[in-house]
């Protein structure tokens, strides 16, 4: 059965391509104009894209990022609002004048190249406020990085409600001055490797022991102060945290 509908349609086809037939060839070319509307990002070297609107986020937008301060013992501090806005990003880094940096985020395998390009465009940068630092998800460019930093001479700050935890911890250790806010907070667990094995899973006599309290001796730690930190990090375990204060810091580490 054929439906009235489908009957007119069938006819007005017919009908079109009767006309088309007979039409002059001009009058066959059919132009199809399609609108096509984009916005331009830019991009850095490794291929991210990046938004500048959001990269230049004040410190009071950095405070309300709800991904940022997922892992917080303590929502950050309103106080973080007045280190102003920033002049230029590179990853995690936000350069907020000639001296200072503010660092938010996490470090990964692009973090040091980052930190060499900023510093190549602001080589009197001398202090890294350390405001909402989660941590590393490459723990060799985390080691990188701290010893750039410490090549670099660089002061390290975790400013009023800022908060450092895992790997960012060991990037805090590594400024030539160090410092933090009385309710500065810090949060340390065990390392993981990419099978899932924790520290308390390796011999003592593995040399990736070895290799964290070399670290620690290399940043000013005594080796008793070495052990007892790496020691009471690898107490909790990774998926877990322990917080720690500016004072509790301050048993293992030189505070200025």
């Amino acid at each position: 059965m054929v439906l009235p509908s489908a009957l007119v349609r069938t006819l007005i086809v017919a009908c079109l391509a009767a006309v088309l037939a007979f039409a002059p060839a001009q009058a066959q070319q059919v132009v199809i104009t399609t609108t096509v509307t984009w916005t331009y990002t830019t991009s850095d070297d490794d291929g991210d894209v990046l938004d500048e609107d959001a990269a230049l986020l004040d410190d009071e937008a950095v405070a309300s990022d709800a991904d940022l301060g997922a892992t917080r013992r303590y929502a950050p501090s309103s106080q973080l609002a007045a280190l102003g806005r920033a002049k230029a990003v590179y990853g995690p880094f936000s350069v907020i004048d000639a001296t200072t940096v503010r660092m938010a985020g996490d470090v990964d395998g692009a973090t040091p190249r980052q930190f060499a390009a900023m510093l190549a465009a602001y080589p009197t940068l001398k202090r890294i406020e350390m405001v909402d630092c989660p941590g590393s998800l490459d723990e060799a460019a985390n080691l990188i990085l701290a010893r750039a930093i410490r090549r670099q001479g660089m002061e390290t700050v975790v400013p009023a409600g800022g908060s450092v935890r895992s790997g960012a911890v060991e990037l805090w250790m590594a400024g030539v001055r160090r410092s933090a806010a009385p309710d500065a907070e810090f949060g340390v667990h065990s390392w993981a490797d990419e099978y899932g094995r924790e520290a308390r899973d390796y011999p003592a006599s593995d040399p990736v022991h070895a290799e964290y309290l070399s670290y620690y001796r290399e940043m000013g730690l005594d080796d008793a102060k070495a052990h007892a930190f790496y020691a009471m990090t690898n107490a909790t375990p990774f998926d877990d945290v322990t917080y720690l204060t500016r004072d509790d810091m301050a048993r293992y580490v030189t505070l200025n």
